[in-house]
């Protein structure tokens, strides 16, 4: 069982559990030590005399397994809004997430009229993916795979069976809109990567880079949008980079890190505190300032959390960027995720919290941007413009300053309507920006105005 630590908004992926530890320290405790594991093994006999009476005397017999399951569950969920227990399936699309990519077809698709629609075809940086090449278009329909009708299986069910082994054959029957007969197509699955770096030219001089989540491929797109972006732009014309974070749910730590040290060359980035020393860690910056000291804005949002969230704390504190936008969701806490051995799932576990490079915790309370901007927000959308927080999750770990809940996480469709998009271009420009009844320019890397 292996370690890989991650922070998403619910979940993250850490270390292995050492079950046994706790045996050879029995031998030493003390009499109040005694009593206490005494107790414990009293609540297990407990637990072991319910299961036993539903097995005997539930209406219906239940399964065995999915019993323990529902236990472990409950116990977790009674921990936080971020404990949980994954069964294999879950730890699979965990595991899948994480790396960023897996075997595949390269489409995204949903379930319609019990036929799987394909919504898009995914982009491959690097080459065309098995449906582009297969000449597959989105609004097409998959009938059957592997001549299996789809009609029988979920959507879940339907993306296990597209997914394999690279370089194995999967049969298809598409229909397509405006044909009389299904369409046969056999593909030969291919590596799949998960873009999770966007990049664009703003103007003609800004380099704009959005993270959608933090996975193992990261921190390399990231490093190839940079480079991408100023040999396009030019070095010296490049007026500065925004790293648009917003909604961005978080993701793998050591990816934050490492994005975090794209733009540092020194410093703390995070630090970890748990009960274990293991869990209890400071993190700093090794790699570099990859854009050379050029001026940074860093958007934010009420769905910006967890990695998000590391990363903009680590920038802010530094004084490397501008932060603009609207309070972070507030998740300021790493989970751990415990393999419980082969095809028995996993458990998502709380083990420590995190603190920017300041000492701050945002646990519960969220990073606040140095401009606040709001959107502009269409009257049937406001109900849903705002993201709860972590302050509004039941049973949240309590943060030791004030708690924050609910800030405005929409985002414009459009660009043009972007306000916060907008006062980050101005900024790079050097244009004056009004900041809490202050006017200020930026005319040096992390100018910050409150």
């Amino acid at each position: 069982m292996g370690r890989f630590p991650i922070i998403l908004l619910g979940a993250t992926t850490g270390a292995a559990l050492t079950l046994f530890i706790t045996q050879p320290r029995a031998v030493l405790m003390g009499a109040s030590a005694h009593a206490g594991a005494s107790d414990t093994y009293r609540q297990l006999n407990l637990f072991g005399d319910a299961f036993e009476r539903v097995r005997r005397d539930y209406v219906e017999k239940p399964n065995d397994g999915k019993l323990v399951e529902s236990a472990i569950g409950g116990m977790l969920s009674g921990l936080d809004p971020h404990s949980s227990y994954m069964d294999a399936a879950s730890f699979r699309d965990m595991q899948v997430q994480t790396r960023g990519e897996f075997g595949g077809l390269g489409i995204e698709v949903t379930m319609e009229d019990g036929l799987i629609k394909i919504v898009k075809l995914m982009k491959d940086t690097i080459e065309e993916t098995p449906a582009s090449k297969a000449g597959i278009v989105a609004n097409d329909l998959i009938s059957t795979i592997n001549d299996e009708p789809v009609k029988d299986l979920t959507l879940s069910e339907a993306v296990d069976r597209m997914r394999g082994l690279v370089n194995t054959k999967i049969r298809l029957k598409i229909i397509r809109k405006g044909q009389d007969n299904p369409i046969d197509v056999t593909l030969v699955r291919a590596n799949i990567r998960v873009s999770s770096v966007r990049s664009s030219i703003e103007g003609d001089d800004i380099a704009y880079i959005r993270i959608i989540t933090f996975n193992e491929q990261t921190t390399q797109g990231l490093k190839r949008a940079i480079s991408d972006l100023t040999s396009r732009i030019g070095a010296e014309r490049l007026k500065g980079v925004i790293v648009d974070l917003r909604n961005n749910p978080g993701g793998l730590l050591d990816e934050a890190v490492t994005v975090s040290e794209t733009f540092l060359s020194r410093g703390e980035i995070v630090s970890t505190r748990g009960r274990s020393a293991e869990e209890t860690q400071r993190r700093a910056a090794h790699g570099g300032d990859l854009t050379k000291g050029k001026p940074v804005i860093v958007l934010i949002n009420g769905g910006s959390a967890s990695a998000s969230e590391i990363v903009a704390g680590a920038l802010q504190d530094h004084k490397r960027a501008t932060v603009v936008g609207t309070r972070s969701f507030g998740k300021g806490s790493v989970q751990t995720i415990i393999p419980l051995g082969a095809g028995s799932g996993a458990l998502r576990l709380t083990t420590a919290r995190y603190f920017t490079p300041s000492g701050k915790s945002i646990q519960a309370r969220g990073i606040v941007p140095d401009i606040e901007v709001l959107q502009d927000v269409p009257d049937e959308l406001k109900e849903r413009a705002d993201t709860k927080g972590e302050a509004a999750l039941r049973g949240h770990l309590k943060s030791a300053g004030d708690e924050k809940t609910g800030s405005q996480s929409y985002v414009p469709p459009d660009p043009k309507d972007d306000k916060a998009l907008k006062t980050a271009t101005d900024l790079l420009h050097g244009l004056k920006v009004n900041a809490t009844g202050e006017t200020a320019t930026i005319d040096k890397p992390g100018v910050r105005l409150r």
